[in-house]
């Protein structure tokens, strides 16, 4: 695995340096989400690399309070590592529907902002209500400490995944009221989901439509651009082909008029 990984951030380092130096704006470069991504899972490896060999140099000879340093090392180090998983970001340069994903979800931030929004409420609504219905309406219901709604603030996690209709069951009203409460935070979730979903969902189709026109646009171009070149080339060989053409019928008319030119005796003189 090692060698597998050296081998692909070895071609990912050299796609990343070509990209760089072949950059008409080297800033404009540098500020590229992509390019940012790009370079943050590259550099992990080069840092767990030093950190490796100067851990395996000084290992003998850092001892007591130099331990505490190595371990915060091994936990930024581990933190390091775990950032590989930018790698999958990568194909969003060769992914339509990644790229759509992207696009979509920054062409949706108010609409993003209003989902957020409205489940903020709804959590800050229905979190005092089971609260109240599970510890005073039915004190005797929560007696298990998995399923005790102790405070507000620990009912929020229950509206949460609630609402989202997700229910891990960590958190379960047993009492009528709390129950009723629940059913009520379930179908108010589902309509708050439903609400921004169909506006993302256009935004999707639409974004995905015009990426898709993009492309189609630009390998059209490069197609037209190909042709251009080859018709350029072969105008050319045609070019010199007639040329040689013209200068071999030139000499071979010389030739004949030299031929056909009439010689006068010498007695004419």
């Amino acid at each position: 695995m090692f060698v597998v990984e050296s081998i692909c951030v070895a071609w990912f380092t050299l796609e990343f340096v070509l990209r760089f130096i072949n950059a008409q704006s080297k800033l404009a470069f540098a500020r590229g989400p992509l390019n940012i991504i790009d370079a943050v899972a590259i550099l992990p490896y080069y840092v767990s690399l030093v950190v490796d060999i100067k851990d395996e140099s000084h290992e003998d000879v850092i001892m007591g309070a130099g331990r505490g340093y190595l371990d915060k090392l091994s936990l930024i180090l581990r933190l390091l590592r775990a950032l590989r998983i930018l790698y999958v970001m990568r194909l969003a340069r060769h992914s339509l529907g990644l790229q759509t994903l992207g696009v979509t979800m920054q062409r949706s931030m108010r609409e993003f902002g209003l989902l957020l929004l409205f489940v903020c409420v709804a959590v800050t609504l229905f979190s005092p209500l089971v609260h109240l219905a599970e510890s005073e309406l039915a004190p005797f219901a929560a007696t298990h400490p998995h399923h005790s709604f102790s405070s507000i603030p620990a009912s929020y996690w229950w509206a949460i995944i609630s609402m989202t209709t997700v229910g891990y069951g960590d958190m379960v009203p047993r009492s009528i009221p709390g129950q009723i409460v629940a059913l009520t935070s379930i179908l108010s979730g589902i309509l708050i989901m439903a609400f921004p979903a169909t506006s993302i969902f256009h935004t999707f189709s639409r974004s995905y439509q015009e990426l898709k026109q993009e492309y189609k646009r630009v390998w059209k171009e490069e197609r037209d651009e190909e042709i251009a070149a080859e018709s350029g080339k072969s105008c050319s060989k045609d070019d010199s082909s007639l040329d040689e053409l013209k200068s071999v019928s030139k000499n071979g008319n010389n030739g004949m008029k030299s031929s056909k030119t009439p010689t006068l005796p010498s007695a004419a003189f």
